[in-house]
């Protein structure tokens, strides 16, 4: 589905009209601006399209004393307000006049914000009603040069108001009125026209780019991707892909002031329309979302935009292996472990595993036959030297193959192999190099779990999986690590049925080379999200869905085998 160009919606679609609005234009007098202050006077004017329908005044008595420099201010004193109703008895009349509208007041702060206290100690429900600033519409609206200011006096005499303040509450909400008119005329040649446009001018979103929110009109409501594109020179370009449960409503907000971030500004600007995806449930969008990212490498994406840019650790196939850093996975019978997101975590590992096993560090091929002499690391005990055949072949073989089950089956030898060294460092007061041995463990074990997570997924040919979302049944086929297919069963459905039905149209994957999924890293890690929440159900599993039983380490087991079992107990 796509929508392009900068068509207009009705006006019922992008929102009611400013004619169609009531407003209820409010002014507050107190005793002081403090919060513990009270409310001495509430005028309002409920206006629509132009015209006045009601007003309402009265003064409220504070039960305080109103300080002379504001009784001076306003003209109030506290003769006039003895006899005057309660806030009790004024608050309900006000709520109920003002129902329905949307409240306008000038510096909106600080009467909304008194009027939200009141209610608040009078156990009323504030009504939420919408709020309109004049102070803030001015400030985006007017020229520096037009007014020196924005009080309401000021302003009032620039719009000419037929009334002028005189900080009494009717008074100065009737100016308020004046003055809200006054700026609407001035922002109706820009495109506003509704009641939405004008919040969001107020926030400093662009015409242009509100002009843009018709296009969310025809998007579906459902889960699915979303692309915004630009067509430029006769060729369609992705600046950005994203995805949500609900894309009508997620394409909105991109138009409004609730997207802030400046990239997002700048690519709504360069667009000329957006697509949707609709997807059946809320993972098959997070999955078309990776897939439409690696495939188009938009240039207003950043996570997930480069998955090859990926580590990996290898255990060469050679007479006398080694580790090496490599940055994609053969089918050459090798070991891998991995991926690292960055070198340096790869690096981390392997000098975990130089800590614990003798394993050669140096490059070159070495051979059987023809001995060369060992380099310092050998002198140092930190080599098993198989160059200058110091270790026979099959002795190096089993050193190598107690590497590879610390990888790939039991990590608890590299972590125990540790605890000397690390005793001896805190013994000595090392500990910035007792925190880096623990830093490679730690590097270790989240590397582990991420290996482990993956591989046991892609190892199975395929799962069949749901869980309840609301009324329906969400159901994925997974094969190999790769989401084959997904689907909804609604309440009149059997969700066996359905289950079956989507196995036998299913996308056919073919088997990876290990330890690699048939999908990319990231989209197995998300199968992997949504198949470890609970109130998954199983309804179909081939393979084996499981890690070796040490493979992965916790913090606990960190301290229990690096440490010992008393350091387990403070830990």
């Amino acid at each position: 589905m796509s929508t392009t160009g900068t068509l207009q919606d009705s006006f019922d679609d992008l929102g009611t009209h400013l004619s169609h609005v009531t407003f209820c234009v409010v002014d507050l007098e107190t005793t002081g601006g403090a919060e513990d202050d009270s409310i001495t006077e509430i005028g309002a004017v409920k206006v629509r399209g132009g015209e006045v329908l009601a007003e309402f005044q009265t003064l409220v008595n504070p039960h305080a004393h109103i300080p002379p420099l504001i009784a001076v201010l306003t003209g109030i004193t506290n003769q006039m307000v003895a006899e005057a109703p309660a806030l009790p008895q004024v608050l309900p009349a006000f709520l109920e006049f003002a129902g329905g509208t949307v409240l306008v007041a000038h510096n909106a702060g600080f009467d909304v914000g008194f009027l939200k206290r009141a209610c608040a100690r009078q156990e009323y429900p504030w009504p939420r009603l919408p709020v309109l600033d004049t102070v803030a519409l001015a400030r985006t609206i007017l020229l520096r040069d037009e007014v020196p200011n924005c009080k309401l006096g000021t302003l009032a005499q620039h719009f000419r108001s037929a009334t002028t303040p005189n900080h009494r509450a009717l008074a100065d909400a009737r100016a308020t009125v004046d003055v809200l008119h006054g700026l609407i005329e001035r922002v109706g040649n820009l495109g506003v026209h509704t009641i939405e446009d004008l919040q969001e001018f107020t926030r400093r979103v662009s015409p242009q780019r509100r002009a843009k929110r018709g296009w969310a009109h025809d998007l579906p409501a459902k889960p699915g991707v979303y692309l915004f594109v630009a067509d430029q020179d006769d060729q369609r370009h992705v600046l950005y892909v994203g995805k949500s449960r609900n894309i009508k409503t997620r394409v909105r907000t991109y138009f409004t002031a609730s997207e802030t971030r400046p990239r997002m500004d700048e690519m709504v600007r360069l667009a000329t329309g957006v697509e949707a995806i609709p997807c059946e449930t809320a993972l098959q969008a997070e999955i078309f979302e990776l897939r439409m990212i690696a495939a188009h490498s938009p240039r207003y994406n950043r996570r997930s935009k480069f998955p090859e840019r990926q580590h990996w650790i290898k255990i060469t196939q050679e007479a006398f292996p080694r580790l090496s850093l490599v940055r994609s996975v053969r089918d050459d019978r090798a070991t891998y472990f991995g991926p690292f997101r960055r070198r340096q975590q790869a690096e981390d590992v392997v000098l975990a595993l130089y800590d614990a096993f003798p394993i050669r560090q140096c490059t070159p091929r070495l051979s059987t036959r023809t001995t060369t002499p060992a380099c310092a690391l050998a002198g140092m005990g930190r080599c098993c030297a198989p160059c200058d055949g110091t270790t026979p072949v099959h002795t190096y073989a089993l050193i190598v193959e107690q590497v590879r089950q610390a990888l790939a089956g039991d990590a608890r030898p590299v972590v125990s192999a540790m605890r000397e060294r690390l005793h001896r460092l805190i013994r000595q007061q090392r500990f910035e190099e007792a925190a880096t041995i623990r830093y490679r463990l730690e590097t270790l074990a989240q590397a582990g779990r991420r290996f482990h997570r993956v591989r046991s997924l892609a190892g199975c040919p395929q799962i069949v999986a749901a869980r309840r979302e609301g009324p329906d049944w969400e159901i994925h086929v997974i094969r190999y690590g790769r989401l084959a297919a997904a689907g909804l069963a609604t309440p009149s459905d059997v969700p066996q049925a359905v289950a079956r039905a989507m196995v036998v149209t299913a996308e056919t994957v073919e088997r990876p080379i290990d330890p690699l999924p048939a999908a990319g890293i990231e989209e197995t890690e998300r199968i992997a999200d949504w198949l470890e929440q609970p109130g998954v159900r199983l309804m179909e599993i081939e393979g084996d869905w499981m890690w070796p039983l040490h493979a992965v380490l916790t913090h606990a087991d960190l301290v229990q085998y690096g440490l010992g079992t008393a350091a387990l107990a403070t830990a």
